[in-house]
């Protein structure tokens, strides 16, 4: 069975929304961020990144991690692109072209988008957003996506979903990466074909799923 160790607050959202759209039978095992707890290390912590009993799955100390039978995998986007390539179906590539496409599109959101759109999410986690040096990270973080979001905003232009004519990986990848950034309202409504696809990419079923499951977490360690 797949096992994946990660929060659902955390970017395990991603492998968890991807196993729901896949319908994949999966344990979750629930593995805190250190940084949420006062003293990782105390024998009475709940398992979390710098456990021992997580370092044998995970060395980096880093969520979400799997283990698919013996198989053992990490870095959420790559994990994701791995399922949809074992399980097929509309999420995965139909050519080789297609599959080249797939990577490119998530390789480029983890490289050109989240190290931004982190920057975003982090300052509101950290109650940090109506502060001066809160407000100068969002604006900084904002025009550094401009040039991202306006590729992406050409990709989209007459087309629904940004490889072949279905949701795949690719979407499903580039939407959590985004998410992030959602709190900034004014940089999808002046993007329409960004705003309107992440519309459709989380109203889906196994979007809705996921986000039931996280809603269930406690924000609070």
């Amino acid at each position: 069975m797949l096992t994946i160790y990660g929060v659902y607050r955390s970017r395990a959202s991603r492998v968890y929304w991807m196993a729901e759209e896949l319908g994949l039978e999966f344990q979750s095992v629930p593995v805190l961020q250190a940084r949420r707890l006062a003293d990782p290390l105390a024998a009475e912590a709940p398992l979390n990144t710098q456990s021992s009993d997580f370092a044998a799955v995970n060395p980096m100390a880093q969520i979400p991690s799997i283990t698919d039978g013996a198989f053992v995998m990490h870095e959420s986007l790559a994990i994701n692109l791995y399922l949809a390539r074992k399980h097929g179906g509309p999420l995965a590539g139909e050519t080789v072209e297609e599959d080249g496409l797939l990577t490119m599109w998530t390789v480029w959101a983890a490289s050109q988008v989240e190290p931004e759109t982190v920057k975003i999410v982090l300052t509101y986690d950290n109650g940090l957003e109506n502060s001066d040096e809160g407000k100068q990270v969002i604006a900084v973080a904002c025009r550094a996506l401009r040039r991202p979001f306006a590729a992406l905003e050409s990709q989209l232009a007459g087309r629904q979903w940004i490889v072949g004519d279905r949701f795949t990986v690719a979407d499903l990848n580039i939407a959590e990466v985004l998410r992030y950034a959602q709190s900034e309202e004014a940089l999808f409504d002046s993007h329409p074909n960004i705003k309107a696809w992440i519309e459709r990419c989380q109203s889906r079923a196994g979007y809705k799923a996921m986000q039931t499951s996280r809603a269930k977490e406690p924000i609070e360690v």
